[in-house]
């Protein structure tokens, strides 16, 4: 890895799962780490003294939104992403590879790379792997994301592979043009369902001096199963030497299955839009907070729980939904925040002990029903 970067396992699990060390310049952060999503250098409604008081050790910003506004310029002006937000840690920004997938109806995608209107005042955007670089490289987070081509599942094999051997093409023009020593880059397989697509664009990136390695391409309505069978494919041409990130993923089976498989990183909106949507996620299910059996219910949301919702009651919390208060969003996020880091500390906790499959077994018990 690049100079103030280093990654350490520090156990490993007989089913898989590992417990590791990342350094970077900005900070350490042990994994299995949970990433918030953080698009516009803000993680919804969470100031960052507060998201740091979750247990978050890295946040992630998003390249195509940031690049619109306020633009990489003023975000570099401020010192870089982090400094930009105030945020203490390690932070990581995506391509816009993302972005180019769920704005497909507006984009024409080249091996060039995507040309698209803005969604803010329709201006016209060109993102090359080159682009992707310079802005990734101008926002100054300590791990960059080569851009990718994102398919849609389920999709035509022909289209998955032309999108895999795209990726590859991309990902040797991004390392080309990634200058910056400060800044890790991190490559991303694809190759969507099909296990052979998924193990060449793994071997092929391997090959290649990342700094770490991605799953892409996948929480795009495969399903649960199809994740878990993508992952038994991929992983064993994984470089066990490098950070493995499974990106966009997801609820907390999804994580606990993917620390199951070897997955060191992960990212999502799902805890903090659950939040803002009155879904409160604890180790016993998913509690509806708008749910009238609440309405005189006194206790926690989860006990234990050291977040600042649950120093409040279920009904109350419920009352501030209903009431249209913003604090209500504000502390569930919060709380689902916390429940996220928390259950990475636990899974970590279980790899150290060699305990992992018992432990996620139980967990999964618990944590995917409704909770009481």
């Amino acid at each position: 890895m690049k100079p103030g970067f280093s990654f350490a396992l520090e156990a490993t699990d007989p089913t898989g799962g590992r417990a590791g060390r990342l350094v970077t310049p900005h900070g350490v952060a042990a994994t299995p780490v949970f990433m918030p999503v953080g698009t516009l250098a803000t993680v919804k409604g969470v100031d960052v003294g507060r998201l740091a008081e979750t247990g978050a050790s890295i946040v992630l910003g998003n390249t195509y939104h940031l690049h619109l506004r306020p633009g990489e310029a003023v975000v570099e002006a401020g010192g870089g992403l982090a400094a930009f937000m105030g945020w203490p840690g390690p932070t990581l920004t995506d391509s816009g590879g993302f972005q180019i997938f769920s704005l497909a109806d507006q984009v024409k995608i080249t091996d060039e790379g995507a040309a698209f209107r803005s969604h803010i005042d329709g201006a016209a955007v060109r993102l090359t792997p080159e682009a992707s670089m310079q802005i990734q490289q101008s926002l100054g987070a300590d791990i960059a994301m080569q851009l990718d081509d994102v398919v849609g599942l389920p999709a035509e094999r022909a289209r998955v592979e032309q999108a895999m051997r795209r990726s590859l093409d991309w990902a040797e023009r991004c390392l080309a043009a990634h200058t910056r020593p400060d800044q890790a880059l991190f490559g991303i397989v694809q190759g969507g369902l099909d296990p052979d697509l998924r193990r060449v664009s793994a071997e092929s990136l391997a090959a290649m001096p990342f700094d770490g390695l991605a799953v892409g391409g996948l929480s795009v309505g495969e399903g649960a199963e199809a994740m878990r069978s993508t992952l038994a494919a991929t992983m064993p041409v994984m470089p066990t030497d490098r950070p493995r990130y499974l990106m966009g993923v997801g609820r907390p089976v999804d994580l606990i299955d993917g620390v199951l498989a070897g997955i060191d990183m992960f990212d999502c909106v799902l805890p903090t839009r659950c939040g803002r949507t009155a879904l409160a996620f604890t180790f016993a299910g998913v509690l509806k907070m708008r749910h009238a059996r609440l309405v005189n219910d006194l206790r926690p949301i989860e006990e234990g729980c050291p977040c600042p919702a649950c120093r409040h009651s279920r009904s109350y919390l419920r009352h501030l939904f209903l009431a249209g208060e913003m604090l209500g969003p504000i502390l569930v996020s919060l709380h689902n925040l916390t429940v996220y880091a928390r259950l990475m500390a636990r899974l970590r906790e279980a790899i150290v002990a060699g305990r992992l499959g018992a432990v996620a077994a139980e967990l999964r018990q618990r944590i995917d029903g409704e909770a009481e």
